[in-house]
Formats: C-alpha cells, structure tokens, sequence
C-alpha cells in the first residue's frame, strides 16, 4: 500500500451557507468552484480546487464552526496572502511557532480555522 497524496479536506457550513462560502473560497482565495455529481449535488454545499489542494464544504444543521481541527495548506506569498485576507474583513494571526515556515491563521466565511504557511529554506 502506498498513500499518493490527499485528495480533499472536508469542511462544515451552515444550512444555506453556499454563497459565503463561494465569496470566500472563489473570491478571496481564488479557488475554482468544481461541479459536483449529480447524486452529491442534491446534498447541497460546493467543492473548490487551486493551487494544490481540494475543499469540499458540507451544509449541515445546527452547524458550529472548527476553532481548532483545520487544513494546513502551503503557499508561496503568503504576506500576499495575509494582505488579501485583511482587505477581505478576514483577520489574521501570525504564529511564529512552526520550525522552517511562517505560518497564520484566518478563519474563513463561517469561522472555520485555516491555517497557511509557507517554507522559510
């Protein structure tokens, strides 16, 4: 057995939380919404893909967003990155505490935690 990669993360939304999501994930973050199947599209929430990594985010009731579990994606410019995020209305935290990379957190349009860094070798 051998494991090739990570094909998505899965992330939470409320109920009707599509739109946020798609402002966030497509406008801020530039990723490219994917077209669910039909079967799955029927569940509602929607997919995004950019840059080397996969979401999927998944109306659920009662919905309470992650303040810890959450996605460490790797990104080349991240003080671009932090700039967009800002000027979005989305804070970031810088964490200087993750050897070999800078690192921040943001939340995304429903309080999901992410976590981005980029290598400083």
């Amino acid at each position: 057995m051998n494991f090739a990669r990570l094909h998505h993360v899965q992330l939470l939304i409320p109920v009707g939380g599509e739109d946020d999501a798609r402002r966030f994930y497509g406008g801020v973050l530039g990723l490219i919404e994917l077209d669910k199947p039909p079967v799955l599209k029927a569940r509602g929430g929607c997919w995004f893909r950019g840059g080397g990594w996969e979401v999927h985010l998944a109306p659920v009731p009662g919905f309470t967003p992650e303040k810890k579990a959450h996605p460490g994606v790797l990104v080349n410019g991240l003080d671009l990155l932090a700039e967009k995020l800002e000027a979005a209305g989305h804070p970031v935290e810088w964490d200087p505490h993750f050897p070999g990379h800078r690192r921040l957190y943001a939340a995304d349009a429903h309080g999901n935690r992410l976590e981005f860094l980029e290598p400083t070798d």
